[in-house]
């Protein structure tokens, strides 16, 4: 029996809207597999066709229209990926609707922030015993008039917007409504994770989201086929793309992992060809592997690191930056002992795997591309759609985030920032003009607030975050990011941020590893005792050490002198990081205040 014909992705000249391209997908290749989810009921993996998916995004329609939603209305979605995802995002935007993600991992305070500032009517949320920490943090009287929950409320419960959605859904649907037929109208309120103060509402619109998913089928191929495993959040605008639109685009099919902690089972059982992911979990496996090794015996040790330097170089040369070498004609041989075993633990069929939304440390980049993984790194903000540069397979430089996207421009201002301009630029912040017109000039440049180097093929090298900058009390600026890569490299910490602002030098605040700690304190006589023994000043003296091991062959401005050492993980619930996993700088300072103080404490010039 003869495959059937592969069909091109859909142009966002066709579609014009979001809803215009599901549309367009589900009557191209209606008995397609759209979406795998995980049954917990039946213990099973299930799949829907587009069609079905279809069916189903009418009934909600059905239901949003029953309780009276208008065009322009904001629809708040707070779940875990999964096809109910999708289908309130496309029910919402057929009927010209704003949908707005919630991070399910964030504080209720942030998210009650969220509804009250977009003026949310309605919100789809997991069950009440998730709904009520939110309705008790808000502070003022809220626009929500319905509240939908994906478990049935308990009896008694006598908030009157509450509705099960079994009790909520129609039997069917009046078919799918595709409303509006303008790409400029706003699609989604994206709210910024706020690394400091309250998240601000980035607007897209239909248009910048089906722009950026096809300048990004430019730079590589996703197709029929091919399988994507989502895990990221669907409120992260990455996510939002890669796992949602993109595929849709393409005719792709996503599976929705079950959580993080089954990540490594998912792999194995979904078996995905594409992956788009953020560096910690590369990072993740990475550390895995070290620490496998150094438990192993010297020649394993020595066969992954000649397999994946082999490796890497064999990528050179098909890069054309490096001359063909003799040991070249090992990789047949390295490949089936080393760099088969790796990929049978990604599902043993990824193709091509995209790394965004935070810094990939190079020797990470190095393992995984020496080892036959293609990483692409990218990069972007949510206020650009996200994409604005991704390496490509056939010009693929790790140290940098690729060339600039088809169809947008970007140059280099003030103090070296980055300027973008393009079909991917938001509309502006929601309700926040004066905002709006700090970051975006009157003629259409975007300065995305980070540094960066631009070769003269076009390469995008980021080079720090300007409002990250450390300034010493000398007038030096440091950028810490680099640095606190490179100490990451040693299994010894789990988080770092390097200090210093206003001050005279350099130190280090690290979050340790408990039984790296425990195994290397013990090998070097250091109190063993946890988490009292990282007070001991030679245990601090050792950390140091290690640290500045690893930064050793930065320039002589990067010199670490001092070091606080914590056992408390920085994370979403403390507040430390964001829904993102991105490091709140100022909430740790200001969390750690009395520590950064002793770091300083008897020093003279």
């Amino acid at each position: 029996m003869s495959r059937p014909a592969r069909t091109s992705p859909i142009d966002p000249d066709q579609a014009l809207t979001l809803d215009g391209m599901f549309q367009l997908r589900a009557r191209t290749t209606p008995d397609a597999t759209a979406y795998r989810y995980y049954d917990e009921h039946n213990d099973e993996w299930r799949s829907l066709t587009w069609a079905q998916v279809e069916t189903e995004i009418a009934r909600w329609q059905a239901a949003m229209l029953h309780d009276g939603l208008e065009p322009g209305d904001r629809v708040a979605i707070m779940l875990k990926n999964c096809p109910n995802w999708i289908i309130f995002d496309q029910a919402a935007l057929g009927l010209g609707l704003v949908t707005v993600p919630l991070y399910t991992s964030d504080r209720p305070e942030n998210v009650a922030h969220v509804l009250q500032d977009s003026g949310a009517r309605m919100l789809l949320i997991d069950s009440a015993e998730h709904w009520h920490p939110l309705h008790e943090a808000c502070t003022s009287p809220n626009a929500l008039a319905r509240v939908v929950t994906i478990r049935t409320p308990p009896e008694g419960d006598d908030d009157p917007r509450l509705r099960g959605l079994d009790e909520w859904l129609p039997p069917h649907g009046d078919g799918f409504q595709h409303r509006f037929r303008d790409g400029g109208r706003l699609a989604t309120i994206v709210y910024t994770s706020g690394t400091t103060g309250k998240s601000k509402g980035v607007m897209l619109s239909h248009h910048n989201l089906l722009s950026n998913a096809w300048a990004v089928l430019q730079i590589f191929s996703v197709e029929e086929g091919d399988q994507l495993l989502s895990f990221l959040p669907l409120s992260h605008c990455l996510e939002r793309l890669a796992g949602c639109y993109l595929p849709i685009m393409a005719g792709a099919t996503v599976a929705f992992a079950r959580s993080f902690q089954l990540l490594q089972d998912d792999l194995l059982q979904v078996r995905p060809t594409v992956l788009v992911t953020v560096p910690r979990i590369f990072e993740r496996i990475q550390a895995s592997l070290r620490n496998r090794l150094d438990k192993g015996p010297f020649l394993q040790r020595w066969l992954f690191n000649f397999a994946v330097e082999t490796g890497y170089r064999r990528f050179e040369h098909a890069q054309r930056r490096a001359r063909w070498a003799p040991r070249l004609l090992l990789w047949p041989l390295l490949k089936l002992l080393v760099a088969d075993k790796l990929m049978s633990r990604l599902g043993g069929r990824m193709r091509l795997a995209v790394s965004g939304g935070a810094a990939l440390a190079p020797d990470i980049a190095r393992t995984f591309i020496g080892l036959g993984l293609p990483i692409l790194q990218g990069y972007g903000l949510t206020e650009t759609s996200p994409v604005i540069g991704v390496n490509s397979i056939d010009d693929n430089l790790p140290t940098s985030v690729g060339r600039a996207i088809p169809g947008i421009e970007v140059r280099l201002g003030e103090h070296g920032a980055l300027l973008t301009r393009g079909p991917h630029v938001m509309l502006g912040y929601w309700n926040n003009q004066e905002a709006t017109s700090a970051m975006i000039s009157d003629d259409g440049w975007l300065n995305t607030g980070d540094t960066a180097m631009i070769d003269a093929d076009g390469h995008i090298t980021i080079t720090g975050r300007i409002k990250e900058i450390i300034v010493l009390n000398n007038g030096e600026k440091v950028p810490p990011v680099d640095m606190e890569n490179a100490i990451l490299r040693d299994p010894l910490f789990e988080q770092v941020m390097v200090v210093g602002e206003g001050k005279p030098y350099l130190s280090l605040f690290a979050v340790v590893n408990r039984d790296r700690w425990i195994e290397t304190a013990r090998e070097r006589d250091l109190p063993t005792t946890w988490p009292e023994g990282l007070q001991n000043s030679q245990a601090m003296a050792f950390a140091l050490a290690r640290a500045t091991q690893q930064i050793k062959a930065f320039p002589g401005y990067a010199r670490i002198r001092r070091v606080a050492l914590f056992a408390e993980p920085w994370t979403v619930d403390n507040g430390l990081l964001t829904p993102t996993l991105k490091l709140k700088r100022g909430m740790v300072l200001e969390r750690y205040s009395v520590e950064f103080e002793k770091l300083y404490e008897g020093y003279r010039s």
